[in-house]
């Protein structure tokens, strides 16, 4: 944030000394370049952050939900053991519904993993797009002939 308001008072100050309008136009198109690609730097490192986050995230949640899982299978063991007898079926159809809720969350995730690469691959499109965006608008150069030293005929 200090160095964004010290570019800005720095270009201000440069805008400000412009002596004719074509130089502040052209100081205004080259001063934008630099901001444009240090918001564009800044926004990426902002979502490569949370991406790596909600990346460490998923893997803890998905690590608790195994251990929940393992934990439940092994309390549902233990009481079939000692359930009374004709109780297996009631055993398997608990097991059996933990099984698919399973599945369901492992295709979730999936899914979810899949949308995290594509939404990577749109950032970084957009990024690109951006930066040719920005190149494209910068203004030719003038160069300055005898006829224009001279004024208008």
């Amino acid at each position: 944030m200090k160095s964004a308001f010290e570019d800005s008072i720095a270009n201000t100050r440069a805008l400000l000394g412009a002596k004719d309008v074509q130089e502040f136009v052209s100081l205004q198109s080259t001063l934008a370049q630099p901001a444009i690609e240090k918001a564009m730097a800044y926004s990426k490192s902002v979502y490569e952050v949370a991406t790596e986050a909600n990346g460490e995230l998923s893997k803890v949640a998905e690590r608790r939900v195994a251990e929940w899982n393992e934990n439940f299978v092994r309390l549902l063991d233990k009481v079939s053991k000692n359930a009374p007898a004709g109780s297996d079926v009631a055993v398997a159809a608990v097991k059996s519904m933990l099984a698919a809720g399973n599945a369901a969350y492992d295709n979730f995730t999936k899914v979810a993993k899949q949308a995290t690469e594509i939404a990577e691959a749109n950032v970084a499109a957009a990024t690109e797009t951006v930066k040719g965006l920005a190149k494209a608008k910068k203004p030719p150069k003038r160069q300055t002939g005898p006829e224009e030293a001279a004024g208008p005929i």
